[in-house]
């Protein structure tokens, strides 16, 4: 159970920290973290990153590779071990509410982490661009960030990495909230759609 995890918020924000992590596969029971990174965000300008590899000390799976282009070697070559990535980011994320796509993903891999390798839970609130696009564009299929960006017109990735995937979730998520309130009279009576 992640009795101390941060809630799942709607909010237009001005001040928050982007992040995107990279695992070894979907389990946090079994599955590793690969790369943490973030972006910080003041009043809409992003003033500051984060960006760390780290070693899992075992074998990249091939599709994680195909998909990611992050490899075995470049893990053991330029990988920090967890724990000190782990104290690094969040000095970097402090009290922020955290900003993702699909976050709650991400949240869970590392409340699990901090609890285990830090013994102190992840209580930062956070804000899912996929929740957020759901609600607010009817019109797709589906709401990938990859179909988010296509949606937008935000140039498209070519691999997933974690820094380049949190600067694509800000851009979405701006242009989301943009679209909300000329949308609606405000992004409060938008919030109203979740309840």
């Amino acid at each position: 159970m992640r009795d101390l995890k941060g809630k799942s918020i709607v909010e237009k924000l001005k001040d928050y920290t982007v992040l995107d992590i990279e695992t070894t596969g979907m389990s946090p029971s079994y599955n590793k973290i690969i790369e943490i990174s973030a972006i910080k965000v003041r009043d809409g300008k992003e003033i500051d990153t984060f960006s760390r590899l780290i070693n899992p000390h075992e074998r990249i799976p091939y599709f994680i590779s195909n998909l990611t282009g992050i490899t075995t070697r470049m893990v053991e070559d330029e990988g920090d071990e967890l724990e000190d990535v782990l104290y690094d980011f969040r000095d970097f994320l402090e009290d922020d509410i955290i900003l993702g796509h699909n976050v709650n993903f991400d949240v869970n891999f590392l409340y699990d982490n901090f609890e285990e390798v830090l013994d102190e839970p992840l209580t930062n609130d956070f804000v899912d661009t996929l929740k957020i696009a759901r609600k607010h564009i009817k019109d797709l299929d589906h709401h990938k960030l990859d179909d988010l960006t296509d949606y937008y017109g935000i140039k498209v990735r070519n691999k997933h990495r974690a820094l380049n995937d949190c600067d694509l979730t800000n851009k979405v998520y701006k242009k989301m909230c943009k679209s909300i309130c000329s949308e609606y009279d405000s992004f409060d009576e938008f919030k109203k759609l979740f309840k």
